[in-house]
């Protein structure tokens, strides 16, 4: 898998701590997170890829204002992908990343500075962001903006290849309670890439030979989010139900769209299970191409450029100590996601066939307030 995917696995995992749910009903003020504590063993196999390590997150508040955090992340990369095995060699690596936090509250406002550094042996990537949440109509309505900024340096070890991209994300949402137990969101995303945006070790084919791979050093997206969730039942016995719909658009005539469900039941005090449904599917690049049969200006065989769809079933069981209403208290959980890929475009050339496979990711979380 290229490494820019691989980046945005490490973002995917950070994102994933911290994400227990716990009720529908946020609280009607802006207020700092709370001091926590938070480490996480993850596992993905699937496709000759395997991919494990730990993530570990701290989070302190400082005088009622401000709240630091710093995260770590560690894949130890075992790579033999389809790309692998029929055009190179496969290969193992290990990857990591930190990032540092700090949060800033006045009145009804939060403003919140990130900074990440992703290292691996051929690709550094450095983002920069900036979020501001505003609490409006008595807590009823939450509005936020963001802005991020990203450089990688892309490498290829075997030729000394050099060169970067940068990236810009421009970000909004807004939060509504419906109701004590109804809410919806919306969020809108805006990015913008320019630079190196393939990978050096990547091969494209053009009348059936093997040739680099050629894509835009610009790229645009769009993306919107649109999200609900309720909850009902008596305490000891909540349910949790959520729906996702996400409309995704670039100016590489990519568009795709995400559907996702799920459920989360408390069991008494201490047990949460949670159980959730994702559907993807995408259309292919202008200029990709399983076998090109014209000579073009640019030209991939990337799969993930390419038409396919996806579909993910997951559950997870959390177990708490001291009870899901206590303030301190520690959690842990487990879960596990079985994902299936369809490659509609993408050919097997072991067999001839559309390539398809599975892949299984399990995470062991455990967190603390402290």
């Amino acid at each position: 898998m290229a490494a820019t995917s691989w980046s945005r696995w490490l973002k995917r995992v950070g994102a994933f701590i911290g994400t227990l749910l716990a009720g529908a009903a946020p609280s009607h003020a802006a207020t700092l997170p709370e001091d926590h504590a938070e480490a996480l063993l993850h596992s993905y196999e699937g496709g000759g890829v395997t991919a494990n390590g730990p993530a570990f997150l701290v989070r302190k508040s400082i005088a009622d204002r401000v709240s630091l955090s710093a995260q770590y992340y560690v894949d130890a990369v075992s790579n033999a992908s389809i790309d692998v095995v029929t055009t190179a060699s496969p290969f193992k690596e290990t990857r990591t990343a930190l990032g540092l936090g700090a949060s800033y509250l006045v009145r009804d406002s939060l403003l919140t500075l990130s900074i990440d550094r992703s290292n691996e042996p051929d690709y550094k990537a450095d983002t920069i962001g900036l979020d501001v949440t505003q609490d409006v109509f008595a807590g009823m309505t939450t509005v936020s903006v963001g802005f991020t900024r990203g450089r990688d340096d892309v490498g290829e070890k075997t030729r000394g290849f050099f060169d970067h991209a940068t990236h810009w994300q421009y970000r909004t949402g807004l939060t509504q309670i419906l109701s004590p137990r109804w809410l919806a969101s919306a969020n809108f995303e805006v990015i913008a890439d320019d630079g190196f945006l393939g990978s050096p070790y990547r091969a494209a084919r053009v009348f059936g030979a093997t040739v680099p791979e050629r894509v835009p050093r610009t790229r645009s997206s769009r993306a919107l989010k649109l999200r609900t969730i309720g909850e009902f039942g008596d305490a000891g016995a909540r349910t949790a139900v959520r729906g996702e719909y996400r409309h995704y658009w670039d100016n590489w005539d990519i568009k795709a769209e995400t559907l996702e469900v799920g459920a989360s039941r408390y069991f008494g005090e201490r047990w949460l299970a949670d159980a959730a449904l994702r559907y993807y599917t995408q259309g292919k690049a202008l200029f990709y191409s399983d076998n090109a049969t014209t000579e073009t200006i640019y030209v991939t065989r990337n799969r993930q450029l390419g038409s396919f769809n996806s579909i993910g079933l997951s559950v997870k069981g959390t177990y708490s100590f001291g009870g899901a209403a206590a303030k301190y208290g520690t959690k842990l959980s487990a879960s596990y996601e079985l994902k299936q890929f369809r490659f509609s475009d993408f050919t097997d050339l072991r067999t001839g066939q559309p390539y398809s496979h599975n892949a299984n990711v399990l995470q062991i979380y455990v967190s603390a307030n402290y």
